[in-house]
Protein backbone atom coordinates (compact mmCIF):
# COMPACT_ATOMS: atom_id res chain seq x y z
CA UNK A 1 0.00 0.00 0.00
CA UNK A 2 1.79 3.33 -0.93
CA UNK A 3 2.64 5.82 1.72
CA UNK A 4 -0.27 8.64 2.19
CA UNK A 5 0.89 10.68 5.00
CA UNK A 6 1.09 13.44 2.86
CA UNK A 7 -1.92 13.46 0.94
CA UNK A 8 -5.36 14.43 1.62
CA UNK A 9 -8.52 11.97 2.79
CA UNK A 10 -10.59 10.06 0.20
CA UNK A 11 -13.78 8.50 -0.10
CA UNK A 12 -17.12 8.69 1.94
CA UNK A 13 -16.32 10.73 5.29
CA UNK A 14 -18.47 8.28 8.04
CA UNK A 15 -17.77 9.38 11.18
CA UNK A 16 -15.86 12.40 12.81
CA UNK A 17 -14.72 12.37 16.60
CA UNK A 18 -12.67 14.20 19.31
CA UNK A 19 -10.88 11.69 21.16
CA UNK A 20 -11.62 11.91 24.58
CA UNK A 21 -9.34 11.53 28.28
CA UNK A 22 -12.04 8.80 28.62
CA UNK A 23 -10.75 7.09 25.16
CA UNK A 24 -6.80 6.55 26.41
CA UNK A 25 -5.44 3.21 27.80
CA UNK A 26 -2.99 2.62 30.77
CA UNK A 27 -0.33 4.94 28.97
CA UNK A 28 -2.36 7.59 28.25
CA UNK A 29 -2.51 7.44 24.62
CA UNK A 30 -5.27 6.62 22.71
CA UNK A 31 -6.32 3.38 23.09
CA UNK A 32 -5.98 1.45 19.47
CA UNK A 33 -8.92 -0.60 20.47
CA UNK A 34 -11.44 2.59 20.47
CA UNK A 35 -9.72 3.63 17.34
CA UNK A 36 -10.48 0.28 15.65
CA UNK A 37 -14.50 0.85 17.22
CA UNK A 38 -14.32 4.15 15.53
CA UNK A 39 -13.56 2.65 12.44
CA UNK A 40 -15.99 -0.58 12.27
CA UNK A 41 -18.80 1.90 13.16
CA UNK A 42 -17.87 4.43 10.06
CA UNK A 43 -16.84 1.24 7.79
CA UNK A 44 -20.90 -0.44 9.45
CA UNK A 45 -22.43 3.14 7.79
CA UNK A 46 -21.41 3.11 4.69
CA UNK A 47 -21.56 -0.66 4.70
CA UNK A 48 -25.34 -0.42 5.65
CA UNK A 49 -25.84 2.49 2.69
CA UNK A 50 -24.42 0.60 -0.05
CA UNK A 51 -26.42 -2.77 1.14
CA UNK A 52 -29.63 -0.85 1.44
CA UNK A 53 -29.73 -2.90 4.88
CA UNK A 54 -28.80 -3.89 8.45
CA UNK A 55 -24.69 -5.12 8.08
CA UNK A 56 -22.65 -7.32 10.44
CA UNK A 57 -18.79 -7.29 10.19
CA UNK A 58 -17.56 -10.38 9.69
CA UNK A 59 -14.02 -9.84 9.14
CA UNK A 60 -11.14 -6.99 9.65
CA UNK A 61 -7.92 -7.67 7.78
CA UNK A 62 -4.91 -5.47 6.80
CA UNK A 63 -5.08 -2.92 9.73
CA UNK A 64 -2.15 -0.86 10.08
CA UNK A 65 -1.53 1.22 13.23
CA UNK A 66 0.24 3.98 11.36
CA UNK A 67 0.34 7.27 13.96
CA UNK A 68 -0.37 7.94 17.30
CA UNK A 69 -3.88 9.87 18.28
CA UNK A 70 -3.90 11.72 21.11
CA UNK A 71 -6.39 13.26 23.73
CA UNK A 72 -7.93 16.56 21.53
CA UNK A 73 -7.23 15.02 18.18
CA UNK A 74 -10.26 15.11 15.72
CA UNK A 75 -10.49 11.97 14.24
CA UNK A 76 -13.00 11.33 10.83
CA UNK A 77 -13.24 8.20 9.00
CA UNK A 78 -13.34 7.46 5.54
CA UNK A 79 -14.35 4.51 3.30
CA UNK A 80 -13.93 3.35 0.15
CA UNK A 81 -15.94 0.01 -1.77
CA UNK A 82 -13.26 -2.27 -2.74
CA UNK A 83 -15.71 -5.19 -3.57
CA UNK A 84 -19.35 -6.55 -3.74
CA UNK A 85 -20.17 -10.10 -3.31
CA UNK A 86 -23.65 -11.82 -2.90
CA UNK A 87 -24.67 -11.06 0.32
CA UNK A 88 -21.11 -9.30 1.30
CA UNK A 89 -18.99 -5.83 0.40
CA UNK A 90 -15.47 -5.51 1.47
CA UNK A 91 -14.34 -1.64 2.02
CA UNK A 92 -11.59 -0.07 2.63
CA UNK A 93 -11.41 2.42 5.73
CA UNK A 94 -8.54 5.25 6.59
CA UNK A 95 -8.90 6.84 10.12
CA UNK A 96 -7.33 10.89 9.61
CA UNK A 97 -6.63 12.80 12.65
CA UNK A 98 -6.72 16.88 12.94
CA UNK A 99 -4.42 18.12 16.04
CA UNK A 100 -5.14 21.37 17.34
CA UNK A 101 -3.11 24.26 15.90
CA UNK A 102 -2.48 21.94 12.56
CA UNK A 103 -4.34 22.86 9.29
CA UNK A 104 -3.54 19.40 7.56
CA UNK A 105 -4.92 15.88 8.61
CA UNK A 106 -2.71 12.72 8.60
CA UNK A 107 -3.31 9.27 8.08
CA UNK A 108 -3.44 7.44 11.58
CA UNK A 109 -4.87 3.79 10.86
CA UNK A 110 -6.21 2.07 7.52
CA UNK A 111 -7.45 -1.66 6.64
CA UNK A 112 -9.94 -3.57 4.89
CA UNK A 113 -13.06 -4.24 7.06
CA UNK A 114 -16.20 -7.12 5.19
CA UNK A 115 -19.35 -6.64 6.39
CA UNK A 116 -22.47 -9.22 5.50
CA UNK A 117 -25.72 -7.53 4.75
CA UNK A 118 -28.67 -9.43 6.77
CA UNK A 119 -32.00 -9.74 7.28
CA UNK A 120 -34.71 -9.15 10.15
CA UNK A 121 -34.06 -12.34 11.10
CA UNK A 122 -29.81 -12.01 11.12
CA UNK A 123 -29.59 -14.43 8.22
CA UNK A 124 -27.53 -13.14 5.25
CA UNK A 125 -29.30 -11.61 2.45
CA UNK A 126 -28.34 -10.64 -1.22
CA UNK A 127 -27.00 -7.21 -1.70
CA UNK A 128 -29.24 -5.34 -4.04
CA UNK A 129 -27.29 -4.24 -7.08
CA UNK A 130 -30.10 -2.27 -9.36
CA UNK A 131 -29.12 0.92 -8.24
CA UNK A 132 -25.59 2.94 -8.19
CA UNK A 133 -24.57 1.97 -4.44
CA UNK A 134 -23.61 5.08 -3.14
CA UNK A 135 -25.60 8.56 -3.29
CA UNK A 136 -23.78 11.76 -1.83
Amino acid sequence: MSDKVNTAPSGDLCIRTLAMPADTNANGDIFGGWLLSQMDVGGGVFASKVAKSRTVTVAIEAMNFRKAVYVGDLVSVYANLVRVGRTSLTVHLEAWALRRKELHPFLVTDGHFTYVSIDDHGRPQAIQRNDPPIAT
